[in-house]
């Protein structure tokens, strides 16, 4: 159980320690993140007794974070929440911890020299039903509010998606044709019951085994499956849908990322739409992903799960790597990055990857590791030894993947 380990004293001792015996692979622990405003889809393998593990008033366990070392912007949070867990020898120390003190020998000289930390993260997201039609703001925009921006991704495991729950469709963008002024109206009547935002919106049907790329500053609302989602390390938002499935939506999840003296100001927050990119009438070619094959070999595939740039710039990459009973690989990357085990069991490098069936809240499992950038560039060895195929999703940071597909490359 993580919370019967010892915290470190000494992060940079033991993160070297771990470091050594992993051959440059950490072992991680769950990270659960609540959400009060939404319902738990009940797809992460928690135990049902678990869901509300940290109390109602907290809301339930919707999220599991990988290789975070980002805190979740939530009231009442622990002083870790989002957090990740390093674990060796009976001791855990916080992921953002170990960066700190080794710097580069994690996560690459680039990126610390860049960036002075891990910048990007992963979650599963799982919900019953959709949530609303929000935006997450740019850098600049953040900025304001002491944050950062926060671009994102999509993938829909189907592992994980064998049932859809209540609504598998994602409202994106604002229709072509739609004025600014029927967005403001759409603020305006927030307190009137559903102020009616996704009548001036279009939904997609999700795909299992798809993804999407969302810049910032494009409304999205996300809708029942459960979702891998890369992206930049913030946990900024604005909700401009004031009611969903009948429950309310405080005003607070709207305002709450913008200076305190624009809170009342409904033109600018539809100002700090990216209006072009929301009303694209070509949407989907332009944010649309599907798997393209980055290479294989005997019994394994190694694919690209989410690629493209947000304005020009590559923040992050995914990789979905499938080994058939029996098969080993040696896979090398540009960049440190995040794995989580979605089916079956096996070894990378010399730790074991095995897929839980249910988790207890608190408790280790063996299917999240981080690798770092010497080791992934060295090259790591991974192993099927069950008798199904072994499959693990890896996301990488900022510049780490020259290689990777441009949107739109999967219909070529």
């Amino acid at each position: 159980m993580v919370n019967q380990l010892d915290i470190a004293s000494n992060v940079s001792q033991a993160a070297s320690a771990a470091l050594t015996e992993g051959n440059g692979i950490l072992r991680l622990s769950p990270t659960w993140v609540p959400r009060s405003f939404l319902q738990p889809g009940r797809r992460l393998k928690l135990h049902p007794n678990d869901y509300y593990a940290l109390g109602t008033h907290r809301g339930g366990i919707d999220e599991r974070w990988f290789g975070s070392t980002t805190e979740a912007a939530n009231e009442n949070r622990a002083d870790d929440e989002g957090l990740s867990y390093c674990l060796h020898n009976g001791q855990r120390f916080l992921l953002r911890d170990a960066v700190a003190e080794l710097k580069g020998e994690i996560i690459g000289d680039h990126i610390w020299d860049t960036c002075g930390k891990w910048p990007v993260y992963s979650k599963f997201f799982d919900n019953m039903g959709p949530i609303p039609h929000h935006m997450h703001q740019n850098a600049e925009q953040a900025k304001l509010v002491g944050q950062e921006g926060k671009p994102e991704s999509y993938y829909f495991p189907p592992q994980l998606n064998a049932i859809g729950n209540n609504f598998p469709y994602t409202f994106m963008g604002i229709e072509p044709g739609v004025t600014k002024q029927e967005v403001i109206d759409c603020l305006d009547r927030w307190n009137e019951g559903d102020n009616g935002i996704l009548d001036l919106s279009k939904a997609y049907r999700l795909k299992p085994g798809t993804g999407w790329l969302i810049p910032p500053c494009v409304l999205h609302a996300p809708g029942s499956l459960l979702t891998y989602e890369p992206q930049w390390g913030s946990d900024v938002f604005g909700m401009y849908q004031s009611m969903v499935e009948g429950r309310a939506v405080p005003r607070e999840l709207l305002t709450k990322d913008f200076p305190e003296d624009k809170h009342n100001d409904n033109a600018y927050m539809v100002e700090a739409l990216d209006w072009e990119k929301n009303v694209d009438p070509n949407f989907r070619d332009s944010n649309y992903l599907e798997p393209i094959v980055s290479e294989e070999g005997s019994g394994w595939v190694d694919k690209w799960i989410v690629y493209g740039k947000v304005d020009g710039e590559q923040l992050f990459t995914a990789k979905e790597l499938t080994l058939q009973p029996g098969a080993k690989c040696t896979i090398k990357d540009g960049g440190a990055y995040g794995w989580i085990t979605v089916q079956g069991e096996g070894h990378i490098g010399s730790l074991r990857l095995q897929t839980p069936a249910m988790i207890r809240f608190g408790e280790m499992t063996e299917d999240e590791v981080f690798v770092t950038a010497t080791a992934a560039a060295e090259g790591v060895t991974f192993e099927n030894t069950g008798s199904e195929p072994l499959v693990g999703l890896r996301y990488l940071g900022p510049n780490a993947s020259p290689n990777a597909p441009n949107i739109g490359d999967a219909r070529k």
